[in-house]
């Protein structure tokens, strides 16, 4: 909080504030429209409002909601649903604990009416503002807000531009929006795997898709959905962690659209309501999940959408996940597509279970996939592809180790093309290792250590059983396609 932060901040109140100790949230237009407040005033009394929403356009598009009836409606689902009522709960003791570490007021007090009642939702907002998926009550009326930053600044400060008070950054050079160019359009797509759940914050302008934002967090959602048919607690947990962190960076980068996809491991699971819950809860959208057909559409689009000339098409377009690899055929359009459910983390919880894994086990893992691969020789001419795009964290560790890099290099990966002999000579090394061996290797990824072996394993049985003799390695890929299907 800076002189020109407390400025903003009393224009917006239209009075001189009290007991500001930092911004909380910034709207998309650089101003504060969250801080964080002293639990004592100066004065010493006691200040319960730890989060506090100064944005008149947000405080008065709160009052609408407020005036339409919906604390009513939020509360009665409060008492009609057992799960959204423990998160609320949840929410208060956060609210409780980060007020705590800088003051306890008698009584504790409360905000927003937590955890019984929904009294203030400016209140419950500004903490979803504050602590992204935070507040789950906060989150459902954030979503019904209009975006207030959209006309610009709501008052006017002098202030020096600085990385701290600036806006979000503005589409990259090259991203469109020049005259008579498409103005680009900022999206978010969250791509939950079975084993990894990945953001892209991109602008797309016309055909051009520009990164602005591409994270990766290793979850391991699929932990033991093939045995037990349900997701575990600690990897929704781990899911969780993650989806409010990727909340953090969707709204800090003021993205307009979001869509988030959920692929194998979610549609084999029982409990995928409550998972589904917990995004909405997070995010503030539905999760989809989708068919494998679906992903298999994005994977091609996301790919292909980067090749240039060079290669000859048809694609057939494999994206090695988790859970599932699928594979989809076709030129400038989706062609014949099947997915089927031998992935990385799936044959290792099956086959492996010692490090490193014994032939048996190896050739019982190569039986799954080329069972796999009959299953899809039933729906795709794979005879009539000129080139195999190889998609996913597993094809493009195995072409860093091929090409010998010392460090992971997208650009060095994309469009590399990975001859057969290497991939086999790369499967075998890494079957042989123990999983301490595959962490010392710098382009491994942690959260790909034990599964790589696997991963490896499929992309060289699938080349040698089709008659591929390379595989054109592809960084793009379902996230890109995801992308691309908000613009």
């Amino acid at each position: 909080m800076d002189a020109a932060d407390a400025a903003a901040v009393a224009a917006q109140l239209r009075r001189e504030p009290r007991g500001l100790r930092r911004v909380a949230h910034r709207c998309r237009c650089g101003l504060p429209d969250v801080v964080e407040t002293s639990p004592r005033l100066p004065d010493g009394t006691p200040f319960p409002t730890l989060y506090y929403l100064t944005c008149p356009r947000a405080v008065a598009a709160v009052s609408r909601l407020e005036g339409a009836g919906r604390m009513a409606e939020m509360a009665g689902r409060l008492a009609a649903e057992p799960g959204l009522a423990e998160r609320y709960a949840a929410a208060h003791a956060d609210y409780l604990a980060r007020r705590d570490v800088l003051a306890v007021l008698p009584g504790r007090g409360s905000a927003g009416g937590m955890p019984d009642r929904v009294k203030c939702l400016h209140a419950l907002v500004a903490h979803e503002l504050a602590v992204p998926g935070g507040n789950p009550i906060g989150r459902q009326a954030l979503g019904e807000l209009p975006d207030w930053g959209a006309a610009g600044p709501c008052v006017s400060v002098d202030r020096p531009a600085s990385p701290a008070s600036s806006p979000p950054p503005a589409p990259r050079s090259g991203s469109g929006g020049g005259p008579g160019e498409p103005q680009p359009t900022r999206v978010a797509a969250i791509d939950c795997g079975t084993n990894s759940i990945r953001l892209l914050i991109a602008d797309v302008a016309g055909d051009r898709l520009t990164d602005v934002v591409r994270r990766l967090e290793i979850v391991r959602l699929g932990q033991g959905v093939d045995r037990s048919g349900r997701l575990a607690p600690e990897a929704l947990e781990r899911t969780r962690t993650a989806m409010r962190d990727y909340a953090e960076e969707i709204r800090r980068y003021a993205a307009r659209r979001l869509r988030f996809v959920a692929t194998s491991a979610t549609r084999d699971a029982d409990n995928r309501a409550e998972f589904a819950a917990e995004v909405r809860s997070i995010l503030g959208v539905e999760p989809e999940v989708v068919s494998g057909a679906e992903e298999a559409t994005l994977s091609f689009t996301g790919a292909t959408q980067a090749l240039g000339e060079g290669f000859q098409p048809p694609y057939l377009v494999l994206d090695i996940g988790g859970g599932s690899t699928e594979f989809v055929l076709g030129a400038d359009r989706v062609e014949a597509a099947r997915s089927v459910d031998i992935g990385c983390v799936r044959l290792t919880e099956r086959h492996f279970s010692t490090d490193p894994p014994t032939g048996e086990s190896v050739a019982k893992a190569v039986a799954d996939i080329e069972a796999g691969l009959e299953r899809v020789l039933e729906q795709v001419p794979v005879d009539r592809a000129g080139t195999l795009v190889g998609l996913a964290g597993s094809v493009t560790t195995v072409a860093a180790i091929a090409l010998q890099l010392s460090a992971y290099d997208p650009a060095l990966l994309q469009h590399a093309r990975i001859p057969v002999h290497d991939v086999r000579d790369v499967a075998d090394w890494l079957l042989g290792m123990t999983n301490e061996e595959r962490a010392a290797l710098p382009v491994v990824h942690p959260g790909r250590v034990d599964v790589i072996a696997a991963g490896a394993l499929i992309l060289r049985t699938v080349m040698d059983r089709l008659g591929f003799g390379e595989v054109v390695v592809s960084e793009t890929d379902i996230l890109d396609g995801i992308a691309w299907s908000l613009a």
